[in-house]
């Protein structure tokens, strides 16, 4: 391609709702153009960058024997309604743009295909001999995200790779996971990032098991949890790990204390005299579900550990059907005007004991539990530990399980994982954390959706049984901007070879000079005869604002056609380091070639 006929406009300062480098990249060197919130064109040097992406991931797809197909953007809202998903999408996150048709028929443009896919494989799919079988599809998604940022990462439409498969067996779905597995670990190394599979929360998607994988680079929005031996990597969200040991209690007998002022487990601590592992913290939440009730959740915890939110919603979701529910719309600590709607009394907020009686929940209120009580795994062995004695400025110090209060029938891991802490692997070892952007996400969906929307197989013995799924991710766009993220300097983009929009740019200095245009097309065209993607910058333009631009939309070798054209030779330079290598005319397309191959294996 040249420069010059092609639509090329690049930006001498960042734009400037731009908040990451990434994103102030990809504008200012004329990949996207935002068009409004969450909303950007995908400029012709981008689309190059995702052809090849999307290359990438079909022939890693294609080779584990996966199908190519297209589903529908558009999805009629019973097929969510019968998954029991319509709600949480449209209600709860609000993430589904809902619409309705001139016949007033409720549709939604998808940010995912489960029900889609299941629907298709109700229909199709009778016998396990038709089984394992597993398609996917790369195309346009919507999110209506709350505050559409960076770029491309956290757009309201995107570019995606989704599959979808069906097995007979747990067994079959785990060897398809592990093949997707191996598929992703291709794929991500081959595009050239630095990346991490780490264990992962299932989210809205649901399912037994799920793993996702991050490229590393500071701005990343998901922290990941890891030790060096390599064994153990999570999300924050899903980590698991040994807290610190508890220390020593100094209480020896149950004693009520006057504790003004100390709502906070540090301020409390510093009153009492005693560390926050001798502390049993009691944490209330409101967990609304889908039929309507409102379920008012006791969360015990030692005091020096956190409740990870996202454990409770897990845990509070598996009692879903107790409430008549399928799934939460929203988990949030009831500020006082929520309060009012069902108090019968003010609650003594940072004095709240295990033991709360029901009394300060009215009688008659919507409210399905007057207290869900549950603990986490850290309180249980406490002993002689301190806590809130129910009236404000007092706690209770040297009580025990047993005796003073009774533990919660429903033990359970809400806490979060912290830095520092121990692996489970390793007890001797430390968790360290690094940012990551999560790029791919694979899941073991198991039977959710086949069982929510009745599609079954009958099995060798003539049985009737539910399909067993798995499903499988890729955010095709976002690893585009993502491997940005991860490779750039002061100047600009460095592309991983593989997926740059063009390997090789030719810059001509002096578009006005015979020679040096007489060998830029000579070069260009035996580029073109090699296999090599080549750009050539013909444009009447100073010789140092093509440099400019070179480096600012990074290409990985530039070839210039400039003084040492003399000497029979070409300045070749590498985007990656900067070096430079004067190579004799006919030796740069060969070297090239050379050294593209051996980038695109490396990777």
């Amino acid at each position: 391609m040249r420069l010059s006929q092609m639509l090329f406009v690049t930006l001498r300062d960042d734009p400037a709702d731009a908040e990451i480098p990434s994103h102030k990249l990809l504008v200012r060197a004329g990949f996207i153009r935002r068009l409004g919130s969450g909303l950007y064109a995908y400029l012709p040097l981008m689309w190059r960058v995702l052809e090849k992406v999307k290359h990438i991931v079909q022939e890693e797809m294609n080779r584990t024997g996966a199908q190519e197909c297209l589903l529908p953007q558009l999805q009629p809202s019973e097929l969510w309604k019968m998954s029991g998903r319509w709600d949480t999408y449209t209600e709860s996150e609000g993430i589904m743009f809902a619409l309705r048709d001139r016949l007033e028929r409720e549709l939604g443009l998808g940010p995912t295909h489960e029900e889609v896919i299941t629907a298709i494989a109700k229909e199709m799919i009778r016998s396990y001999r038709q089984l394992p079988v597993n398609l996917y599809q790369i195309q346009t998604k919507f999110r209506d995200e709350i505050r559409p940022r960076f770029g491309l990462m956290r757009g309201r439409e995107f570019i995606m790779k989704d599959a979808y498969s069906f097995h007979c067996d747990e067994a079959s779905l785990k060897a398809t996971y592990g093949a997707m597995d191996q598929a992703y670990r291709n794929i991500f190394s081959r595009c050239g990032l630095d990346f991490r599979a780490v264990d992962a929360d299932s989210g809205a998607i649901g399912g037994s098991g799920s793993q996702e994988f991050m490229v590393l680079a500071d701005a990343g929005e998901d922290e990941i949890l890891y030790t060096e031996d390599g064994q153990y990597s999570a999300n924050i969200e899903k980590a698991v790990s040994l807290p610190a040991e508890v220390k020593p209690s100094p209480f020896k007998e149950f004693k009520k204390q006057s504790t003004p002022d100390t709502a906070t487990i540090a301020k409390m601590c510093h009153c009492l005299d005693c560390d926050g592992s001798n502390v049993v913290k009691n944490v209330l939440y409101q967990a609304v579900y889908n039929a309507g009730k409102t379920v008012l959740v006791l969360v015990t915890i030692r005091g020096d550990q956190e409740v990870n939110e996202v454990k409770l919603t897990n845990e509070l979701t598996k009692l879903a059907s107790d409430y008549e529910s399928t799934n939460i719309l929203s988990l949030t600590v009831p500020d006082e005007k929520e309060q009012q709607k069902w108090a019968a009394k003010p609650l003594p907020l940072g004095y709240i004991s295990p033991g709360i009686s029901d009394d300060y929940i009215a009688k008659n209120t919507s409210v399905a539990d007057k207290f869900l009580r549950l603990a986490d795994q850290t309180a249980v062995d406490l002993t002689n530990f301190a806590t809130g004695a129910d009236e404000v400025d007092y706690h209770v110090t040297g009580a025990n399980w047993g005796t003073d209060f009774t533990l919660p029938k429903l033990v359970v891991d809400v806490r979060k994982a912290l830095v520092g802490d121990r692996p489970v692997h390793d007890p001797q070892g430390k968790l360290k954390t690094a940012r990551g952007i999560e790029v791919g996400h694979i899941f073991q969906l198991g039977t959710k959706y086949s069982q929510a929307m009745g599609a079954t197989f009958t099995n060798e013995q003539g049985e009737e049984k539910p399909l067993v799924m798995g499903c499988y991710g890729i955010g095709v766009s976002r690893l585009a901007q993502a491997a940005v993220e991860q490779s750039y300097d002061k100047d600009g983009i460095i592309w991983p070879t593989a997926i740059a929009p063009y390997e090789v740019v030719i810059v001509v200095p002096n578009v006005g000079d015979g020679a040096q245009m007489q060998v830029a097309d000579q070069i260009y065209a035996e580029c073109q005869a090699a296999g090599v993607d080549v750009l050539l910058d013909d444009r009447s333009e100073r010789a140092g604002v093509k440099f400019k631009d070179s480096e600012l939309i990074g290409i990985p070798y530039r070839v210039v056609t400039g003084k040492s054209l003399k000497q029979g030779q070409l300045e070749v330079v590498k985007r990656a380091d900067k070096s430079v290598q004067n190579l004799a005319i006919a030796t740069v397309v060969p070297t090239l070639a050379d050294w593209i191959k051996a980038d695109k294996k490396a990777s």
